[in-house]
């Protein structure tokens, strides 16, 4: 299956359409020339308001992670953007749901084959560190402490969002020393 048709089922896709209480809007970035994906959890609701991916707090500070401007971000020539789950999965007790299981079961492995430039792959938080590092550590904090062991092809990221602030101040580390090595990585592959 090519980009342009799995793109289009991708959008069409009802499979989870029962189970998601603000209805469905798979939001995803795709072109086969992508150099970086971004392996995402799943949209929340602003992101699923507006359909634009990371277009939310989560966005602005992912984006100054790596070091890159909107305009840069948004060019799905550059970055590729698959989170787990294509669509918002409404909001529990502590937060938004986990992405439905659906997505990644049904699209993921056949998206990603069509995406043969993607150089480095960065995992966003817990449920999309399950699908990429399987069988590594349990732990966000002991999977993103040992990134080096999966430079460059695949780099362990916390989640951006501001709900994570006490995990950032608990290891800040982080933003010290590996956000600087991903920034200087990702300037790298955009100039080449």
């Amino acid at each position: 299956m090519s980009l342009p048709p799995i793109t289009s089922n991708i959008r069409n896709c009802r499979l989870c359409e029962p189970y998601l209480p603000h209805g469905i809007r798979p939001v995803i970035q795709v072109d086969a020339n992508a150099k970086i994906l971004i392996a995402g959890q799943a949209p929340g609701r602003r992101v699923h308001a507006s359909g634009i991916p990371f277009d939310d707090p989560s966005g602005d500070r992912l984006r100054d992670w790596l070091g890159v401007k909107p305009q840069q971000f948004y060019n799905p020539k550059l970055f590729a953007i698959v989170p787990m789950g294509f669509c918002f999965p409404g909001t529990g007790k502590s937060g938004d749901l986990p992405p439905r299981p659906e997505c990644a079961t049904t699209w993921r492995a056949k998206l990603l084959q069509q995406l043969p430039n993607i150089e480095t792959t960065l995992v966003i938080g817990k449920y999309a560190h399950d699908y990429h590092f399987a069988g590594k550590p349990d732990t966000v904090t002991a999977l993103v402490k040992n990134w080096r062991q999966h430079w460059p092809s695949k780099i362990p990221l916390p989640h951006a969002s501001p709900r994570n602030n006490l995990w950032l101040r608990k290891n800040p580390w982080f933003e010290a020393e590996t956000v600087p090595e991903i920034q200087k990585h990702i300037s790298a592959l955009l100039s080449i």
